[in-house]
């Protein structure tokens, strides 16, 4: 696979929650940081960690969160998507729609690092009452 077809298969495996496939494309190593003030946001080590920390963390804090890509270009190690990310909340009822761009790096066609940036007012703002 090239580096975009890999991290379509990334978005394709959360979509569908194939643990087994997101593991699959990503490194033993695996580093996912998330932006600092990103809900729950931190740096998570391992796909085992990024499925329980933050897959299943955001579908616990968020009713239909989803990120959309909306544009993905790379090099054969970097890929990065530029993005939304959408979801209510369910203490509040309140939607919230949230730039988002998300950066993979990848080693021997696996992602080996993930770094996410994102605009993260609107997600407090949709969280707080």
């Amino acid at each position: 696979m090239t580096p975009l077809e890999t991290v379509r298969e990334v978005y394709r495996a959360m979509r569908a929650g194939d643990d087994a496939a997101f593991t699959a494309l990503c490194t033993d190593d695996l580093v996912w940081q998330q932006s600092a003030g990103f809900p729950g946001g931190s740096t998570w080590h391992g796909a085992a960690a990024v499925i329980e920390n933050v897959f299943r963390a955001n579908a616990r804090r968020w009713t239909g969160f989803s990120f959309t890509e909306e544009e993905i270009f790379g090099t054969s190690s970097r890929v990065v998507v530029l993005g939304h990310y959408s979801g209510t909340a369910p203490a509040t009822g309140k939607a919230m729609r949230a730039a988002v761009a998300h950066v993979y790096d990848l080693r021997d066609g696996k992602i080996c690092r993930f770094r996410m940036f994102a605009d993260t007012q609107p997600m407090w703002q949709a969280l707080t009452a």
